[in-house]
């Protein structure tokens, strides 16, 4: 397990449709073990395989809506797609790929995915908040999708200051 580079604002790569993952194996089981490092050492709650150079449709997401005393729970999405979703949050939002830059996005306040597993299972889960708003962040990464080009407004740095 490694801690991988994140890909920042400026690379073509973040605007590219990611592949599909048609393999199951050590390499793929390696790339989310990556993910995982990098996503706890980075302080973030979600990333996407192409923040990390690899156009494959791969997320990790942090479950941060658990029970008082239980510890956070990592999700591995592969080839995730979100098949419902319902209400409204309209929040603050930003992303490893563009540190220190925040926009007010609005998202799904609750949604449920649909992926597979590191073995190709499939399962579905669903996410409320924060665990709902990282989903839908995380999966239009995959699709090109910058959480800039979804904001409402960008917040100026006296804004941030303030939270």
């Amino acid at each position: 397990m490694a801690i991988r580079n994140i890909v920042k604002d400026g690379d073509d790569a973040l605007l590219k449709h990611s592949r599909p993952v048609t393999e199951f194996n050590n390499r793929l089981h390696t790339l989310l073990d990556d993910m995982t490092d990098t996503l706890l050492e980075s302080g973030g709650v979600g990333v996407a395989a192409v923040q990390v150079g690899v156009l494959r449709r791969a997320v990790i997401v942090i479950e941060t809506n658990v029970p008082e005393g239980e510890e956070d729970k990592i999700i591995e999405l592969v080839n995730p797609k979100i098949v419902a979703w319902e209400g409204e949050q309209v929040g603050p939002e930003g992303c490893l790929s563009f540190p220190g830059q925040y926009g007010i996005v609005k998202r799904p306040d609750h949604v449920r995915v649909q992926a597979q597993d590191r073995n190709g299972n499939s399962f579905e889960v669903e996410g409320t908040g924060l665990t709902a708003r990282c989903f839908c962040h995380e999966i239009d990464h995959l699709d090109g999708i910058v959480f800039t080009s979804r904001a409402q407004r960008m917040l100026k740095p006296e804004e941030r200051e303030k939270d």
